[in-house]
């Protein structure tokens, strides 16, 4: 059928406005593309040229968190320009997150921020105590200074190289609070009140092992939370009802606990906790060098004529019983092997060599054959 001339107009202008229309959709479709672009590309990521402005924020940092997850607060609080330049850095280095504190700064790259929150050094809030540590720094005789809990811990609280809370800061928070206060378990109180305001009136309560506190809140709390955490930690090994089973209270079973510690060799714990049992049990001194060495400003494995007569709380050639409170930090075997003593009737021992080996008899005759031995070995010399 032919076309009437007088619709060719008609249907000429609806090609041409379908036509304007096309060409408008797709001015539009290549700017919201240009838009999304420059969004991603140019706007979204703002990043930081420097490494901070000096001005400092502790980033927290939880088990299971994520950049991702820590993106939206380090931008809130000034850290990094924008969550995208954080994320581009991320996907280049795929970090691993720490639990912890960190000290960053505000306008921060994002490269240098997550350089921040990936350096292990950088980390604040965690202590590692080992076993068998003091709560002050110890000399030892022809060698270096072992650092103490309360140091440690002051490491641990630095936002930058001025701003720390000190040692001193954490042993007057212990020495100026009640037992109450200070987080002290009830089955401990009597004697931490005891021993008055004498800062090393805890030893022993803050068990080894890693602990994580918030590096930002007063000398006070952060030994309140250390005290809480080891508390729960050691009460969960059964240490209440030690009463029942070898006839000493909680405490001195730490106290007793932080002797084995000090003074057994690894896989023989159970079998100094029953010598330590024995000798209670018949009222003979303890003897311990360990207890002598406490209370000297240099130590060593030996001690001197002169140390051991020195009648001090804890020294048990001078005294009878137990040291009136724990000498080290026992960890969770030693408190064990006072839980569950060997099997034996023993009521001597001495390590007689390089390697450990430890010699367990009954009789004082045979003991002092082991002693020879040792200093023949070199085990018993003294530097002093």
């Amino acid at each position: 059928m032919a076309v009437s001339r007088n619709m060719q107009p008609k249907y000429r202008r609806r090609r041409q406005w379908a036509g304007a229309l096309a060409i408008a959709l797709v001015i539009l479709l290549v700017g919201v593309i240009g838009y999304v672009w420059y969004q991603r590309s140019v706007v979204a990521v703002r990043d930081y040229e420097g490494n901070g402005n000096g001005e400092v924020v502790m980033v927290r940092v939880d088990a299971g968190d994520s950049v991702a997850s820590l993106a939206p607060q380090l931008v809130e609080d000034g850290v990094v320009g924008s969550r995208r330049a954080l994320m581009q850095a991320a996907d280049i280095t795929q970090p691993q997150l720490q639990q912890g504190y960190y000290p960053l700064q505000k306008e921060m790259n994002a490269k240098a921020a997550l350089s921040a929150l990936t350096n292990d050094k950088n980390r604040r809030g965690v202590v590692d105590i080992p076993n068998g540590l003091t709560l002050d720094d110890v000399r030892v005789v022809g060698g270096e200074t072992r650092e103490g809990i309360y140091t440690l811990v002051s490491k641990q609280t630095c936002q930058d190289e001025t701003t720390c809370v000190s040692p001193d800061e954490l042993r007057d928070a212990v020495a100026n609070t009640s037992p109450q206060e200070l987080g002290v378990p009830e089955w401990a109180q009597d004697p931490v009140n005891a021993r008055g305001n004498d800062p090393k009136r805890i030893e022993g309560l803050i068990v080894p092992g890693v602990h994580l506190f918030d590096p930002t809140v007063s000398p006070l709390e952060i030994m309140q939370d250390l005290l809480k955490d080891s508390a729960e930690t050691m009460e969960g090994t059964g240490l209440v009802s030690s009463v029942e089973k070898i006839g000493l209270s909680p405490y001195e079973v730490i106290t007793a606990a932080s002797l084995v510690e000090r003074e057994a060799p690894a896989g023989d714990f159970d079998k100094v906790a029953r010598v330590i049992l024995n000798r209670l049990d018949i009222n003979q001194k303890l003897e311990f060098d360990s207890t002598v060495n406490y209370s000297i400003d240099e130590q060593e494995v030996a001690t001197t004529d002169e140390d051991r007569e020195r009648e001090t709380p804890w020294n048990t050639y001078a005294k009878e019983g137990l040291p009136e409170t724990p000498i080290a930090s026992p960890g969770l075997e030693a408190i064990h092997a006072m839980e569950n003593p060997a099997e034996g009737d023993w009521l001597y021992f001495v390590t007689v060599d390089l390697d450990g080996r430890t010699v367990f008899n009954r009789e004082f005759s045979d003991h002092e054959r082991a002693i020879e031995e040792s200093r023949a070995n070199g085990v018993l010399d003294s530097n002093r």
